[in-house]
């Protein structure tokens, strides 16, 4: 008889032995030799090189041909535009005798002065309600930043028709207020995106040892956080210094007085009713671009640092 019969209870089977388990092949990427990783790297820099070069050239290339053209007849530009055989001067003398770049650039400047600082300090001010203050409701923070950000979305030429009527109410029509107005109230959007994505990556710590210091919130912003801005609100006034220097609706409009005329205008001033000097046109075109590309390339450091001084955390 079987111990299962004896007992009453069926045994358990013996256990099947176990399997060796082959150690599974780890495959080695090849390593390369320091000749081939660096042959690898320049190819990399090469084609980095070439791509950043090729940019260049499509964003250099308009510049130049508005600068060829200067130096051409109307009639020639419309004929042969790539022509380099018979170039002159005289375009850019009837835009000297015919503009008045002095006082043209005069009204730029004051008309950007006043619309920059009016519009990078209510900025200033609203990017730091919107990042530093605590709201009973967190929706109601988010609900004005989306308000302040949605004028992004309108576009300028809807603003137009609005404006103009307020201006006629208001009785700045004509005036150096009626585009700073509207130069101001335009860059509020575009400046709160940039400097609240700053005061966000800012440590409040410095304003927290200034305030237990006794300082007040002007004392705070003042001392404390418009110093650690300097790189951003160096980029903000730049680009509005541009936009300002650029812009034609609102001044093609709300300004009707050739004495307050700003550099803008100054390529309208060579087209006509039923003719266009595009020679002259061009010209006036170089004589207001050279400058700005002058000055942007001059302060182009502080660009870039104050569109990077946010993005990494130290």
């Amino acid at each position: 008889m079987t111990s299962a019969t004896v007992t009453g209870r069926e045994t358990a089977p013996p256990p099947a032995p176990a399997t060796e388990r082959r150690p599974g092949r780890v495959r080695h990427r090849p390593t390369r030799s320091p000749a081939a990783e660096r042959r690898r790297r320049v190819r990399t820099r090469i084609i980095v090189a070439g791509i950043a070069y090729l940019v260049t050239f499509l964003v250099v290339l308009p510049i130049l041909w508005i600068v060829l053209l200067s130096f051409q007849q109307s009639d020639q530009i419309l004929s042969d535009p790539f022509s380099v055989q018979t170039l002159t001067l005289e375009n850019y003398r009837d835009a000297i005798a015919t503009l008045p770049l002095v006082q043209m650039y005069k009204n730029t400047i004051i008309i950007a002065a006043v619309a920059v600082t009016i519009g990078t300090t209510v900025s200033f001010m609203a990017s730091f309600a919107l990042t530093r203050m605590v709201f009973r409701r967190r929706g109601v923070q988010s609900a004005l930043l989306l308000y302040f950000l949605a004028g992004l979305a309108v576009p300028v030429y809807v603003l137009l028709f609005p404006v103009y009527r307020l201006d006629l109410a208001l009785g700045i029509f004509g005036t150096y207020a009626a585009v700073i107005l509207p130069y101001a109230v335009v860059s509020i959007p575009f400046n709160t995106l940039l400097l609240t994505g700053f005061l966000r990556g800012m440590p409040g710590e410095l304003e927290e040892a200034a305030i237990i210091d006794g300082a007040g919130l002007f004392r705070v912003c003042w001392s404390v956080v418009l110093p650690v801005m300097r790189p951003i609100l160096a980029t903000v006034v730049i680009f509005n210094v541009v936009y300002v220097f650029n812009e034609f609706p609102f001044v093609s409009v709300l300004i009707n007085d050739p004495d307050l005329a700003t550099v803008s205008l100054a390529v309208s001033k060579f087209q006509g009713q039923y003719s266009v000097n595009y020679g002259g046109m061009m010209a006036a075109a170089t004589l207001v671009l050279l400058p700005q590309l002058a000055i942007y390339a001059v302060l182009q450091r502080h660009v870039i640092a104050g569109l990077t001084a946010g993005a990494v955390k130290g």
